[in-house]
């Protein structure tokens, strides 16, 4: 019984008009998991940095972080942030991610996967997005 109300409440917040706030203020955020091979930590992480770099100045990215796992250096998380539900198609049609993805092809040691959030809290930009002169190194 719980799990059927909070889920038919979830799907009106965040589905119909019925509470336009909460509409505007979701975003969606996607954990990209990669494991790389042996050795090519370093290069991984320059490519990723590249990327994250640039993908942080695109209009529809909130945040775009590179998250390096303390235990197995070959294992990385990207999160990524968007403003809204156009901008994971726009963020793949961009040059540095196309770059990003030939560059890491090789260093894959499997397959990367991801798994696809709706962000809950900081419900506000000024929670997540950068800002214009934030200093990011």
């Amino acid at each position: 019984m719980y799990y059927a109300i909070s889920k038919e409440i979830r799907n009106r917040c965040t589905t119909n008009s019925h509470n336009p706030s909460i509409l505007h203020q979701t975003k969606k955020t996607v954990h990209v998991f990669v494991t790389c091979k042996p050795g090519t930590e370093n290069a991984f992480q320059a490519a990723s940095l590249s990327n994250a770099r640039a993908s942080s100045q695109e209009p529809g990215i909130a945040r775009f972080d590179v998250i390096q796992q303390l235990d197995d250096p070959c294992k990385f998380v990207l999160v990524e942030v968007y403003k809204n539900d156009d901008a994971p198609a726009a963020h793949k049609e961009t040059q540095h991610y196309l770059d990003w993805r030939e560059t890491v092809a090789d260093m894959m040691a499997e397959p990367r996967s991801a798994i696809k959030y709706n962000n809950i809290f900081p419900g506000k930009g000024q929670g997540w997005d950068y800002g214009v002169d934030a200093d990011l190194e």
